[in-house]
């Protein structure tokens, strides 16, 4: 993968684009960066074109200026398209990702072909009271991280992954999360029941997995009540079933990608 600056911006990002195909964008969850897809890159270059983006105030996008926040990632993943050509692209998003690739969509939907959105939930139709029920817990996890990055990720590693190979690597990327990052987070809130749920236009596929928190599942379950869309509950996995069942999500992701491929020629 290159690594590119997006210009007049502090976005960093990474391209395969060898295939000469379709592209596939790549957003990660929260306190990591865009290296959680490791196990994605190697199996899906030379397949498709591969572009990652790491959100600001993780990994390598940390150099804001005065005025950039965390609410202007779709303005910039579009600023990236324009950069390279990309007139549209099929999206993965994990977590926090998943906000983002939605966002995406409700600003710029001819540029989507599909979206795959992971520990994720809807955001033109999120309920504020399931959120509550976890913002204790996490406010005291993000309090104590102020005070040391490493307890942090030492803790948020056993809910954001299921398998000791996955936790210890989630909790090696976590570790380079800066505290002065966390003041992002907060521009999160705008763009949650933004726009007015309506019919989508392209291919939706949703999950989890199914060691993820009981609150994640029965969203994912909701979901797909009202959505049309494909729903897949990971085995052996939790938060971010890419890095605990990497084989399973990437023939799942590439199933899904062939089965929507003849509707975007």
């Amino acid at each position: 993968m290159e690594k590119l600056y997006l210009d007049n911006s502090p976005i960093a990002y990474y391209i395969d684009g060898k295939a000469n195909k379709e592209w596939i964008v790549f957003l990660h969850a929260a306190f990591v960066d865009h290296r959680m897809f490791e196990k994605q890159f190697e199996y899906f270059s030379g397949k498709y074109n591969l572009l990652a983006i790491d959100i600001l105030g993780h990994g390598d996008s940390i150099c804001a200026r005065k005025g950039d926040g965390i609410e202007k990632m779709s303005d910039w993943i579009d600023m990236i398209f324009q950069k390279h050509g990309i007139t549209a692209a099929h999206f993965v998003g994990i977590s926090l990702g998943s906000v983002f690739i939605q966002d995406f969509a409700n600003k710029y939907e001819n540029k989507v072909f599909s979206l795959a959105c992971f520990g994720g939930y809807d955001i033109n139709n999120f309920d504020v009271t399931k959120q509550k029920a976890n913002s204790k817990a996490q406010m005291k996890m993000m309090m104590k991280a102020l005070f040391s990055i490493k307890w942090f990720a030492k803790e948020n590693k056993k809910i954001s992954a299921y398998t000791s190979e996955a936790q210890t690597a989630f909790y090696c990327l976590n570790i380079r999360f800066k505290k002065s990052s966390f003041r992002y987070m907060a521009g999160l809130q705008k763009l949650i029941n933004k726009y007015p749920k309506k019919k989508r236009r392209y291919p939706l596929l949703i999950g989890c997995g199914e060691h993820d928190i009981p609150t994640e599942i029965e969203i994912v379950n909701e979901w797909a009540k009202y959505e049309n869309c494909d729903k897949v509950i990971f085995k052996e996995a939790g938060h971010c079933v890419n890095m605990d069942a990497p084989q399973e999500f990437n023939l799942c992701i590439e199933k899904f990608l062939r089965k929507n491929h003849c509707e975007n020629l």
